[in-house]
């Protein structure tokens, strides 16, 4: 059975590509820093959950020794979003952790499991990126830096790999309406979080990504999808979305 290591599988969308994963044939170690929730999706899936702070370099390494020799499919989707500050007002905490989750936490993982990919003989490495990570937007300073940043190691990966059986994919999504993201984004007020989709008519949900992703990992093995960036039909770029009313 191929196996597959999904961060930050506590809720939206490493939840659903857990699910997804498995109901494809994979063994899914459910990584996050929430144990309650990764132990009942684990139970749910037959997986195997492993409670993990990415930004934490010795959890970090308690989770490759918990994932073995070898590993199929790695998808560093542990990241999110801090306010929406302009940059000249933006708090440079906020900045840090961003960068902290988004780019080291991801760095961090992908250093660890970088070996069983190898030895699995055709690994396959997923980063979670956003449409952030390729066209900025005001208010967006900080999460679009990040999420340049895993952009950049994404590409970066792919050329140092050349020649090892690893492929490497950025997925970029852009608006998905998850139960958490612009929550956490907006300091849990659920108001500003449902502005952000309100008049949408149907933007993405985590089921749409994770399909996605599982669509990525289950190419031949000599196929590699660089990148794919995924929007809602109402939505040709960050800052221009069509809204009923």
């Amino acid at each position: 059975m191929p196996t597959a290591v999904v961060t930050g599988a506590s809720s939206g969308i490493g939840a659903a590509t857990a699910r997804a994963l498995a109901a494809s044939g994979f063994h899914v170690f459910c990584v996050a820093r929430r144990t309650d929730r990764i132990e009942a999706l684990a139970a749910e899936i037959g997986g195997t959950a492993v409670s993990c702070d990415v930004t934490d370099e010795a959890q970090v390494a308690s989770l490759a020794e918990a994932v073995g020799p070898t590993l199929d499919l790695l998808l560093n989707n542990a990241g999110g979003a801090i306010g929406t500050d302009p940059v000249a007002a933006s708090d440079p905490d906020d900045w840090r952790r961003m960068y902290e989750v988004n780019v080291i936490g991801t760095l961090h993982v992908t250093r660890a499991l970088l070996p069983a990919l190898v030895a699995s003989g055709a690994g396959t490495l997923v980063n979670l990126g956003s449409i952030a990570g390729h066209t900025p937007y005001e208010g967006g300073g900080g999460y679009v830096a990040a999420k340049h940043g895993v952009a950049a190691m994404t590409e970066t990966l792919r050329l140092e790999l050349n020649g090892q059986p690893v492929r490497v994919t950025e997925i970029a999504p852009g608006m998905v309406r998850t139960d958490e993201f612009s929550l956490n984004r907006f300091g849990g007020d659920p108001g500003r979080a449902d502005a952000v989709y309100a008049g949408v008519d149907a933007p993405l949900v985590a089921e749409d990504i994770a399909d996605a992703i599982v669509w990525v990992a289950t190419r031949p093995a000599h196929v590699n999808i660089d990148l794919m960036v995924l929007k809602p039909l109402a939505q040709a770029a960050p800052h221009k979305v069509h809204r009923e009313g």
